[in-house]
């Protein structure tokens, strides 16, 4: 296990980046291979949309 610099690396070491990278690519491959249907696009871009409104709004409210 090595250490990793700051710089180069948001991991401290060479294990948690090995850890975190197997964790990433198998959420990955569990999409990937998901039978759910896809959103298209637009309609995922719509959904963002009025969740980040919304957030906008509530906020105002509590100003």
């Amino acid at each position: 296990m090595s250490k990793l610099s700051p710089i180069e690396s948001e991991f401290a070491t060479t294990e948690e980046a090995e850890t975190h990278d197997a964790w990433f690519r198998a959420k990955v491959q569990a999409a990937l291979d998901s039978k759910e249907p896809c959103i298209p696009h637009d309609e995922a871009m719509a959904f963002i949309k009025r969740k980040m409104e919304a957030k906008r709004a509530a906020r105002q409210l509590d100003e």
